[in-house]
C-alpha cells in the first residue's frame, strides 16, 4: 500500500504557532481546513470587530487561500462548519456564505452561541475539500 504524504499550509496567524497547529492539512485527495478567524496575521488583532459579515468573507478568502495552497481550489470546498457568537449576526454570516461559495453549494452547518478565544471574534469558520485529480 502507497504511503500517501501530509502537506500542511501554515500562515503567520499568531495562535497557529502559539497552540501548535497547522492552517490546513492535506492527505491524498483530502484537505481540512483549521477553524479560520478575521486576524490580521501582521499584528494578531481581529479584523472588522464590529461586523460578523465583514469578518465572514475574509474568513472565506482565508480559507479558499488555504485551499490553494495545498493544490486544491474554491469549487472543491465539500463542507463548512460556521461558528457564530451571536443569533443575530447568522443571517450576515449566511449572506456571505452565499457570497463566496453559493455557486459552489457545499455542505454547510451554523452554530449559533459560541465563545472564542478573543471576544472581538463573531464568528469561526472551518472547512473541508476534496481535490480530485
Amino acid at each position: 500500500m502507497e504511503q500517501q504524504q501530509t502537506q500542511r499550509y501554515q500562515t503567520a496567524n499568531p495562535y497557529e504557532s502559539k497552540f501548535g497547529y497547522s492552517r490546513a492539512v492535506r492527505r491524498g485527495p483530502f484537505i481540512f481546513v483549521s477553524g479560520t478567524t478575521s486576524i490580521d496575521t501582521t499584528t494578531g488583532t481581529v479584523l472588522h470587530q464590529e461586523s460578523a459579515y465583514h469578518q465572514a468573507l475574509k474568513i472565506f478568502s482565508e480559507i479558499v487561500s488555504a485551499v490553494e495552497a495545498l493544490g486544491g481550489t474554491r469549487q472543491d470546498v465539500m463542507r463548512i462548519r460556521m461558528f457564530v457568537t451571536a443569533g443575530e449576526d447568522s443571517g450576515e454570516v449566511g449572506r456571505a456564505l452565499k457570497e463566496a461559495f453559493g455557486e459552489v453549494g457545499p455542505a454547510a452547518t451554523m452554530i449559533l452561541g459560541a465563545r472564542f478565544v478573543s471576544p472581538e471574534m463573531k464568528v469561526e469558520i472551518e472547512a473541508d475539500a476534496l481535490v480530485l485529480e
